[in-house]
């Protein structure tokens, strides 16, 4: 089944998400919704919220969408990924929310999609709901990507799915955070690697944890 989103909004929706990782997302986001809601770490203005909260509409559940909306280290003023549209004129600071909150409003996500503006560690401090779908796309640091893994992933319920978006393997084409956290989870016996789609890596919350010893090498 393709996105019911409208193409035409998600194409001028600004992200950095591939169709075909969107649309992987909303067929793991309609089979993970089933065990329980869905969170992702890194809204920005949207596009990825627009696939996830498509998968979580269908099955009536719900997506939490973290992210502080003042933008990663890669989109601050001057640096190679800072959208001068994003610029708050009065403050000089990135200021994503207005955008992201039009976003569910034109995709008529405002009852699936719960924005949550806060630091990804802050809203783990006290969260004690578990989760079918966890999506890390927050800051490309390795302290940040860590962060975001360490206090999301033991949420995962049984069988539900992990997501990494921005796994490069050669450094030349992106930063490598991400495919260190992914690797970090391939070894540490609780996933099963579903693969890559593009960039995006799929992994599912064992039922039965191996211990790294049994690992195949």
């Amino acid at each position: 089944m393709d996105c019911p989103i409208d193409a035409s909004l998600i194409a001028r929706t600004k992200g950095f998400l591939d169709p075909e990782e969107g649309q992987t997302l909303f067929e793991i986001a309609r089979t993970a919704s089933r065990l329980g809601p869905c969170l992702e770490i890194g809204s920005y203005c949207g596009k990825s919220s627009l696939y996830l909260g498509a998968g979580c509409r269908e099955n009536d559940a719900i997506l939490f969408s973290i992210d502080h909306h003042r933008g990663n280290e890669e989109q601050q003023p001057g640096e190679a990924y800072c959208d001068p549209d994003l610029v708050d004129a009065r403050s000089g600071r990135i200021d994503t929310f207005a955008f992201f909150r039009e976003t569910l409003d034109q995709a008529d996500l405002e009852d699936t999609v719960v924005p949550i503006v806060s630091r990804s560690g802050t809203a783990a401090r006290q969260w004690a709901t578990p989760l079918g779908l966890v999506f890390i796309d927050g800051g490309h640091t390795f302290p940040a990507a860590f962060s975001d893994y360490n206090a999301w992933s033991g949420h995962l319920m049984p069988g539900g799915y992990l997501l990494i978006h921005d796994i490069f393997f050669d450094p030349a084409e992106g930063g490598q955070a991400p495919r260190h956290i992914y690797e970090l989870a391939c070894r540490s016996g609780l996933f099963n690697d579903l693969g890559i789609v593009r960039t995006l890596a799929v992994l599912q919350r064992r039922t039965v944890t191996m211990l790294p010893a049994d690992l195949p090498t």
